[in-house]
């Protein structure tokens, strides 16, 4: 086979990413859109940068070593990335690969000059853009000027900002290969960038260009201000004219040269309005090429404009897909699950078919269309207080698309669609027999399906699974089920309004919450620190445990003084909640049963900081402080006008409060213990199915939707490369984040706290649990890595049901993401910590170990000295 070194533009297109690098195969493609010009050229292919490689032995080891360096290991990565590049550079290229760049030159025209650009094969693709990472260079003229280009870019595929990018985003850097586009150069007018979709905000119907004079160089490295322009359906919405005192000039004999602009052009505009729209009405039609938002560099040269490069905008968060024209609201599904990490495929189309409302995905992530609900003039009021009391945020987000002009219309009152609103609830007795109730009805209904779904196999499973889900939902819509978590937040919202009314009181339902009694949640943290009572007594069995590294650590135990017992107990623990994990909504997430290792941590902190019986004694002087708030606000409101009749009304609220609100975790406990029984079951069809050869591995599973796993159990037949672009996908979606409230234009709407009762500097969130506590930060983004002192406040970006064992060793919290009725609220209010939730970026904002004060009353957060 003769291997190909140079490719003319016009001889590749975007499917030939392997051969000319992601820049090279967007520039092929662009040649071949009618009306877009592209500056002539031709690729130096990856074949010819192998080849180069395979002349020096020395950089396969240098990238293994490169590989094996840790991900934080700056100094190693910057010694190593500069070995390689000098190593690359110094390499002569053989004569015939630069004869084969010559004649490409001649037929281009050998004088004239040349733009040399790197094209990497992890570069401009959907999932990664590499913007930026590697060199070019501009106005180079001479055949030997050319091949030392060529030879630069070859070896910046390798600077320490590429290395470092890669390692981001998980690409192995022996898998990368370079290519170099090699361009006649043009000497524009003026020059700059065009997003197809607007970069801030996502919206995909608005353009945004930027413009200078000159080269776009001098624009893309920020020498100069551009001209910005925002663009919708043909019409400039906005436009700034800076003052651009410089720009970037080609020089004859090559290179080029910073220039001052002449005053009286500085604040001229580098395209008319004309242009603006002309230019915008191309990047569409690239758009539409390329099937999604493009980033496009262009250059204008007498009144016609050249593109020199196209790429996918990677920072825009996917939007659902629709089969229809109306406009949608998104509502962010993780946001109130307090878990926004992309799911896997089989976990997204899980949660779907289980739901109670209709679900769409995006960007791993799931939504609810709350479009026709915000229509209607009933449901919208209804939808707004409820999401307000969750999170203020999303109302203010979803505030913000009312009032964008027509984007929503108003359609007369009738049945509503999206989430529920919070309407009124039927009237219930206050007996917590219905409590009791309530949760034999669960366990009897999962009991049976442990029972019924043992015998099922292959295709038959996946039946008998549709037939459970359908037993999952009704468990899950129960009316009572749904009367009495109403009931609880009621109540809760009721005492907190009233007693602030009457008494100034603030919060005053999160000490009466305190200890509330058949909250499953709050008792996992407890049962841990029972565990913890098992083990301290052990001191060679908590020994082994500091050394614990894989999971297969509970049968070691029993070979230790004290060992049964302690394996005894974790095992009773993992019985119990072992189907827990974080981001447990994803049922492809491992569960605590599957790697109980996760949990060592936790009970290693628990045996060091706490004293026997500290489960109890927590319980006990929670439900004490609670007794006593109770005794304090019916005895103040007795000394007001009309006294009794409020104390009595106080009095039977706190009674529904205390008899319901801790049932309002044990739904989600149901829906997870069901989880783990479907998986289990899953994973052992895999297991068939790798036995089978129709998959490679169980957890290839976890990349299929349910109906696509369905039709491979039929068929045993599955398609690799479909996995592999689904592990792909599913990285990328890692780097993003996800919106509370996205529309259907690709707008991300983030929502603010309206809100001017702050001191400067703080940083505000919503308050879900009372009290004022000042602390070290501890910024965990991992459970399993935590290592807490008493009195630490805990600072993550989102705290599912799984967190809870580590709320009883800390002082208090703050999140990314929450609301009041979200579980880590609810969980610290039963703890009687002081928290503040949905804090935007708080793991960036506050540094790790730095002092905080947490006003959990007031709902902000102080940094202090």
């Amino acid at each position: 086979m003769i291997e190909q070194y140079v490719l003319d533009l016009q001889e590749v297109d975007e499917t030939r990413v392997a051969d000319v690098g992601g820049k090279g195969a967007h520039l092929g493609g662009l040649s071949r859109i009618e009306g877009i010009r592209v500056p002539a050229g031709f690729c130096v292919t990856t074949e010819a940068f192998r080849r180069i490689v395979a002349e020096a032995e020395s950089v396969d080891e240098q990238l293994e070593q490169l590989s094996r360096l840790a991900p934080d290991d700056r100094e190693g990565i910057r010694t190593l990335s500069a070995q390689i590049r000098r190593t690359i550079e110094e390499i002569a290229i053989p004569g015939d690969l630069a004869a084969e760049i010559t004649r490409a030159l001649d037929r281009h025209g050998e004088r004239a000059a040349y733009a040399v650009r790197s094209s990497a094969t992890a570069e401009d693709l959907p999932t990664a853009s590499f913007a930026g990472q590697q060199d070019t260079y501009l106005n180079v003229m001479g055949v030997q000027a050319v091949l030392q280009q060529v030879s630069r870019c070859w070896a910046s595929l390798f600077t320490e900002r590429a290395v470092a990018y890669r390692r981001r985003n998980g690409i192995d850097h022996r898998t990368v290969r370079m290519a170099v586009v090699v361009q006649r150069m043009v000497f524009p007018h003026a020059a700059g960038v065009l997003f197809t979709a607007d970069p801030v905000t996502g919206n995909r119907k608005v353009s945004t260009v930027d413009a200078g004079f000159g080269l776009g160089e001098a624009l893309v490295s920020g020498l100069v201000n551009p001209d910005a322009f925002r663009v919708r359906q043909d019409e400039i919405v906005s436009k700034v004219i800076a003052a651009k005192q410089r720009a970037l000039h080609a020089l004859p004999t090559g290179g080029t040269r910073e220039v001052t602009i002449d005053p009286d052009r500085q604040e001229q505009p580098a395209l008319t309005d004309a242009q603006v729209v002309r230019l915008v009405r191309l990047g569409r039609r690239i758009e539409a090429h390329f099937g999604r938002p493009q980033d496009i560099e262009w250059c204008l040269v007498g009144d016609g404009f050249q593109i020199v490069q196209s790429r996918p905008i990677t920072t825009l968060f996917p939007i659902p897909e629709s089969d229809d024209e109306e406009n949608h609201v998104y509502v962010s599904v993780g946001h109130q699950q307090m878990m926004t990490d992309p799911m896997k495929p089989l976990g997204l189309s899980m949660w779907q078919l289980t739901a109670m409302a209709p679900m769409h995905a995006a960007g791993g992530r799931l939504f609810v269309d709350v479009a026709r609900r915000l229509a209607s003039p009933a449901g919208r009021a209804g939808l707004l207080d409820m999401m307000g009391k969750g999170d203020p945020l999303v109302r203010d987000a979803l505030e913000t698309v009312l009032a964008h002009d027509d984007f929503i219309p108003s359609l007369p009152d009738g049945g509503p669609g999206g989430l529920p609103g919070r309407g009124a609830s039927a009237p219930i007795e206050t007996d917590p027999a219905i409590v009791t109730e309530l949760i034999e009805r669960s366990r009897a209904s999962i009991s049976a399906l442990e029972h019924d779904i043992r015998s099922k196999s292959g295709p038959g499973l996946f039946d008998f699974l549709l037939e459970a889900f359908e037993e999952h939902k009704r468990v899950l819509s129960d009316p009572l089920s749904m009367q009495v978590i109403m009931a609880g937040m009621e109540a809760t919202w009721w005492l907190n309004d009233k007693l602030r009314e009457w008494l100034g009181e603030k919060n005053a339902a999160d000490t009466l919450t305190l200890s509330a009694p058949d909250n499953i949640t709050s008792e996992m943290g407890l049962a841990l620190l029972d565990v913890a009572d098992v083990i301290r007594p052990h001191p060679e069995v908590v020994a082994f445990l500091q050394g614990v590294q894989d999971e297969g650590f509970l049968d070691d135990l029993a070979k230790l003084a004290g060992g049964t017992e302690a394996r005894d107990a974790i095992e009773a623990y993992l019985d119990r909640y072992g189907m827990r994990c974080v981001g447990e909504i994803d049922i492809t997430r491992p569960r605590w049963r599957e790697r109980p290792a996760t949990l060592v941590p936790v009970i290693l902190d628990n045996v060091r900081i706490f004293e026997p019986g500290a489960a109890e004694r927590r319980f006990e002087q929670g439900r004490r402080r609670a007794q006593e708030k109770e005794q304090d606000v019916l005895s103040r409101l007795r000394t007001l006008p009309d006294g009794d009749q409020k104390a009595d009304e106080t009095q039977q609220m706190i009674d529904r409060v205390r008899t319901f609100i801790g049932y309002r975790e044990y739904p989600k406990y149901g829906i997870i213990t069901r989880y783990f029984v479907y998986k289990q079951a899953l994973l052992e069809e895999a297991g068939r199915l790798v036995q089978a050869g129709a998959l490679r591995e169980r957890e290839d599973s976890f990349y299929l939707t349910f109906q696509e796993f369905h039709d491979v159990a039929r068929s045993h037949q599955v398609d690799d490369r479909l996995i592999q672009q689904r592990k792909d996908a599913f990285r990328s979606y890692q780097g993003l984040t996800p919106p509370r409230v996205l529309t259907s234009d690709g707008e991300a709407v983030t929502g603010a706290y309206r809100r001017d009762d702050v001191p400067a500097g703080a940083l505000i969130g919503l308050p879900v649990s009372a009290g004022t506590i000042e602390g070290r930060a501890r910024v965990i983004l991992d459970m399993a890595e935590a290592d807490l002192e008493a009195g630490d406040i805990l600072v993550t970006t989102f705290t599912d049901p799984s967190w809870s064992p580590l709320f009883v060793g800390i002082a208090g919290l703050v999140t990314e993401v929450g609301g009041q009725m979200t579980h880590g609220a609810v969980i610290a209010r039963e703890y009687g910590l002081p928290a503040v939730v949905g804090v935007e970026q708080a793991t960036r904002l506050i540094r790790d170990g730095l002092r905080i004060r947490v006003h959990g009353t007031d709902g902000y957060v102080e940094l202090l000295p």
